[in-house]
Parts: structure tokens; C-alpha cells; sequence
């Protein structure tokens, strides 16, 4: 309650949760089999916009490329926020990724 000229004073406010968190609620889903090797195969490391998640996915890319050069990867950032459903990525991870790392950083 604030004063005015001493007398009690109340006014209404609008407040937004800075969350940002989803409102739809999802149930848990199975993690997708664990491949039996990387060799070959083309990993997808997905940047999701936190904070220092793309420096340290570019450090994972890195990694791969000196220590198992057999490995394609692809690092992209995620187009919108992080809530947001991109029916297009997951549709070109599906067709030519065969694994994904979606990255957080913090």
C-alpha cells in the first residue's frame, strides 16, 4: 500500500511471470536407442540460446573433429525461443542427422 499526501493509497498492477516457462504441460518420453557407434554417422548439436550454451557446444564440435574426425557434425542455433516447437529442424535431423545434442548452457 502506498501513501499519498499521507492518506492510504492502492492501485493495481499488472505483473508477468519472468519465467517464461511453457504452459502446456508434456508428459515424459522415452529416451531414442543408444547407437551402437558414431563412426560414420552425422550428430546434430542444437544451441538453444542460454547463456554460454554456444561456446561450450563449439567446444564439443571441436573435440569431435580432433579426437574422432570419422564423425560429421552440424552446429546450429535454434531459430526461435527455446519454448518454441521448429517442426522444419527436427523434420532435417530426422531425415540427416542420426543423433542430436540439444544444448544448454547456464
Amino acid at each position: 500500500m502506498a501513501r499519498q499526501g499521507g492518506k492510504p493509497t492502492t492501485s493495481l498492477v499488472t505483473v508477468l511471470d519472468p519465467r517464461g516457462q511453457p504452459t502446456a504441460e508434456v508428459g515424459p518420453r522415452p529416451l531414442a536407442p543408444r547407437l551402437d557407434t558414431l563412426r560414420g554417422r552425422t550428430v546434430y548439436f542444437i544451441d538453444v540460446g542460454f547463456g554460454g550454451g554456444w561456446e561450450f557446444l563449439e567446444e564439443a564440435v571441436d573435440w569431435f573433429r580432433r579426437h574422432h574426425p570419422e564423425v560429421k557434425t552440424v552446429l546450429e542455433r535454434k531459430k526461435g525461443i527455446m519454448f518454441a516447437d521448429e517442426p522444419e529442424t527436427w523434420a532435417e535431423i530426422q531425415q540427416n542427422g542420426d543423433a542430436v545434442v540439444f544444448g544448454v548452457g547456464g
